[in-house]
């Protein structure tokens, strides 16, 4: 009885994995690739990203988390940051670049206070500090 029962357990997914096995998979990836291009190209930037002031100055926020990572050679502090009100960003892990002298400052698993600019490179620590 019980090598019955192993032995359906063992082949209802290989079933189950056979009945799809006819569709293409590359064609379910490719619409899928083309989908998420479309909703790229609608995507509006002045509006979702406040960080840009109408007269294209750079705006600073400042938000609170835990360092995740260092990457030297990238120049990057990984940061799992709570909301940021200003700006409208959700909690959120994102890269900052950073300069050599705050990359020194902090280490992995550091909670930390942190001031920020958005710019068309990408997002830019101001300044660091631990908790």
């Amino acid at each position: 009885m019980r090598t019955t029962t192993y032995m359906i357990l063992l082949a209802a997914p290989l079933a189950l994995a056979a009945c799809n096995s006819a569709e293409d998979p590359s064609e379910s990836v490719e619409a899928m690739m083309a989908d998420e291009m479309s909703a790229a190209n609608k995507m509006s930037t002045s509006d979702d990203m406040p960080m840009m002031t109408d007269d294209g100055a750079v705006r600073t926020a400042s938000a609170e988390g835990i360092v995740t990572a260092i990457d030297d050679a990238a120049g990057t502090i990984t940061i799992d940051h709570g909301p940021v009100p200003e700006v409208d960003w959700p909690a959120m892990t994102m890269a900052f670049s950073a300069d050599d002298d705050d990359l020194d400052e902090v280490a992995a698993g550091d909670r930390v206070t942190f001031e920020f600019q958005m710019m068309d490179s990408g997002s830019r620590i101001v300044s660091i500090a631990k908790q």
